[in-house]
């Protein structure tokens, strides 16, 4: 008896289990063939109740409703699933019951933001704890890409979409909310569509970080940011203004560097800035990218030491290089978000909520400095 013939009786006997089924034929070609891989069927649910010796009704019901199997059951159902390395179709269960899936959906910018994947985080983290899965899809910050993936992902059946909007108008998504798809946004609302949020207190830290810079004597104290055409940009923007205009000056517009070009090097902003005649004493940047920007722009130049800089968004290395930073917590950005999706998938109705975190200053050298006048005198 060869090797071939072995083999064969072995797979015979494994066929009557329900295992390996479909294997037969490719172990009788050729022994030419032998050497190419060989792609094994997968296995049903009928496959895993009859090794189990369940039906296939009960093997359904382990894997939607295991509370309502026995217990012994369970654990032979899960051993012969394991056995046959079978998984349930989750998709196709969620449109047989006409709904969505225990899959939720992110939109977010671009990857290399730390802000985006510290929201995933948070979103993943509260997800997974109440049995869901998390998909992510990237817009690279543009409102082309945000409607492309967002119909990509519903066209999936997701349970849930949650998104941080990019362009200025999300209407689009009114037909799949009326269809009962939670949309859930982050950061910043959404516009044109019925939907949850969740937010940060953008407003009121920007306006006490710029009081605080002209109660140390600053009167120059510019305001940058790129992109600016977004809500969290409008409200940081409003209270910078705010608190310049209680000061008794009106005219903030010299002061205020606003791009929407993210192309362009934050740096390249800052040196346009620096080079004017009266340069600022004081620099509020509108988020993370742009500290950098200003960091990079000031470095090796006289008045690195000397320009006042709060940054809005926390960073790596940010407290070893004593940048003053506006922070909070993005993890928690996702978890709400999560938690807000969690419970409009459990009970659609309800008034439409809108949840604002808070923010708060970090002091760690930079925003403290006077100005350069000042600090000479």
């Amino acid at each position: 008896m060869n090797k071939k013939t072995i083999y064969l009786g072995l797979f015979d006997h494994l066929c009557c289990l329900g295992v390996a089924r479909c294997l037969r034929n490719v172990y009788r070609r050729s022994s030419a063939e032998w050497s190419t891989m060989a792609i094994q069927s997968r296995a049903t649910v009928e496959d895993v109740a009859r090794l189990a010796g369940v039906s296939a009704k009960t093997v359904s019901r382990v894997f939607a409703q295991r509370e309502l199997v026995a217990a012994e059951t369970v654990e032979r159902v899960l051993a012969a699933a394991k056995r046959l390395r079978f998984r349930p179709n989750t998709l196709a269960r969620g449109l047989r019951r006409g709904g969505g899936t225990n899959v939720v959906g992110f939109i977010m910018g671009e990857l290399s933001n730390p802000f985006y994947y510290k929201v995933a985080s948070g979103i993943e983290k509260e997800l997974a704890a109440h049995g869901y899965s998390l998909v992510v899809a990237t817009t690279d910050d543009t409102a082309e890409g945000e409607e492309r993936v967002a119909d990509t992902l519903l066209a999936q059946r997701i349970g849930a979409l949650l998104l941080i909007p990019v362009g200025d108008d999300q209407s689009y998504l009114e037909g799949e909310r009326q269809l009962g798809t939670p949309v859930i946004t982050i950061d910043r609302p959404a516009r044109n569509l019925a939907a949850d949020a969740v937010v940060l207190d953008n407003r009121s830290i920007v306006r006490e970080a710029t009081s605080r810079l002209l109660a140390r004597g600053h009167t120059r104290i510019a305001y940058a940011c790129n992109p600016a055409s977004v809500y969290t940009q409008d409200e940081r923007l409003g209270g910078y203004r705010e608190a310049m205009h209680a000061a008794g000056i009106a005219n903030t517009e010299p002061w205020e560097v606003r791009r929407d070009d993210l192309d362009l090097p934050a740096a390249e902003l800052i040196h346009e800035l620096m080079a004017r005649r009266e340069p600022p004493t004081a620099i509020i940047a509108g988020n993370n990218r742009m500290t950098v920007g200003v960091l990079r722009a000031l470095a090796g130049t006289a008045r690195a030491d000397r320009t006042a800089l709060v940054g809005f968004d926390d960073f790596d290395t940010a407290d070893v290089l004593g940048v003053t930073v506006i922070s909070y917590q993005p993890e928690e950005l996702g978890r709400r978000a999560a938690q807000l999706a969690l419970a409009r998938m459990a009970d659609p109705g309800g008034f439409i909520r809108q949840e604002t975190l808070p923010t708060w200053i970090v002091e760690r050298g930079s925003g403290e400095r006077p100005p350069a006048d000042l600090e000479t005198a």
